[in-house]
């Protein structure tokens, strides 16, 4: 239900869901805000593909990538850069895959929210759990992600 309805607006025109979780109020923390910079943040994803998988986002709801301000298109490809040093730090991962989805045909599940995918990959990570039952296992807890990914951060990016 999530990747179908993730992206659809609040009932009251509150945005996307990564708008709404902006505007919660409530710690960063609670919502796995990696970091916050000057015109993006970086989120780990609540519905993950492998642990310490992060998204980069403009804080401005924008669908593509041609919406961007120039400032917004430099933070937010610096910002990736320093995600990538922050996974391998943090999971040591065999590679990373680094994409984004624009468009619900191109995968987009919130896609009117640009956001680029970070994700670790291990040689053999295919997981069999998602084909066969449509469900992913994932070694550690959310919270324990962030953790690693903010300490990680912090030690690679000095920021």
């Amino acid at each position: 239900h999530y990747v179908s309805s993730a992206g659809d607006r609040s009932p009251d025109g509150a945005g996307s869901v990564f708008t709404r979780i902006l505007q919660s109020g409530l710690p960063d923390e609670d919502t796995h805000i990696i970091v916050r910079g000057v015109k993006v943040f970086v989120l780990l994803n609540a519905f993950p593909y492998t642990s310490g998988h992060l998204m980069v986002l403009p804080y401005r709801e924008v669908a593509d990538l041609d919406a961007l301000t120039p400032d917004e298109a430099s933070e937010l490809w610096a910002t990736v850069t320093l995600a990538v040093s922050a996974v391998r730090a943090a999971y040591q991962p065999g590679g990373i895959n680094v994409g984004i989805n624009m468009g619900r045909a191109a995968g987009g599940s919130v896609s009117e929210h640009l956001h680029v995918h970070v994700v670790p990959r291990w040689n053999g990570d295919g997981n069999f759990m998602t084909s066969v039952a449509e469900a992913r296992t994932l070694p550690e807890p959310l919270s324990l992600s962030a953790a690693k990914l903010r300490e990680a951060w912090g030690r690679t990016t000095n920021v």
